[in-house]
């Protein structure tokens, strides 16, 4: 649902108003931008507490929506989205560097499931060397797809058409995900899986 939402919903909405209605560029991205900002804020509402990702979502696409309208230019919209990447694969990439890798957390519950015996299995493997190295390259390989998926909408938001790159940009995240999903799971999480597979075996 999110993910229909933040993409699906304003890139239909995009077409309709500038395609089917005739609006201008500016403010077909400006009315699609605000549908996944009020997502946004109804989660804040909901949930009565403001998360950091969704706090730099909702800044980032009000910051877009103003710039487009005090420059006129619609890429401002399309460059809001790389932005958005580039802030949170710069976070990944220096937690990678720290005691809490900043996936770490998703990754646990994926391999441990909530199963006590790999819980142990994740606690008695935390300190050694070869794991915290496999945590930090999942985390340090995330934020590089993310910088690849920044890199790559920015350089089309300012040379491709504004039309084109509302759906090439929902390709380039997506591809940048898939890409995230297979090669940190060759070298990061899988790595992890083999040792916490190993680790509850072993303790049998």
């Amino acid at each position: 649902m999110p993910l229909a939402v933040d993409v699906a919903a304003p890139m239909a909405c995009y077409y309709l108003l500038h395609g089917a209605l005739g609006t201008s560029e500016v403010t077909a991205l400006a009315v699609s931008g605000v549908i996944p900002a009020v997502r946004v804020i109804a989660g804040i509402v909901r949930d009565r507490t403001l998360n950091g990702l969704a706090g730099l979502t909702l800044a980032v696409n009000v910051a877009g929506i103003a710039l487009s309208f005090v420059t006129g230019d619609a890429r401002m919209m399309i460059a809001k989205d790389s932005a958005l990447s580039g802030v949170i694969s710069l976070f990944m990439m220096l937690s990678a560097f720290t005691a809490r890798p900043v996936m770490t957390p998703g990754m646990r519950a994926f391999i441990t499931r909530g199963n006590a015996v790999r819980e142990a299995a994740w606690e008695r493997l935390a300190s050694s060397t070869r794991f915290r190295r496999a945590e930090r390259r999942f985390t340090g390989i995330w934020g590089a797809a993310m910088l690849a998926d920044c890199v790559a909408r920015l350089i089309g938001a300012f040379t491709l058409p504004v039309s084109t790159m509302v759906w090439l940009s929902n390709v380039l995240l997506i591809a940048a995900l898939a890409v995230g999903l297979v090669v940190a799971g060759a070298f990061g999480s899988g790595p992890i899986m083999w040792m916490i597979n190993n680790e509850t075996r072993d303790a049998r």
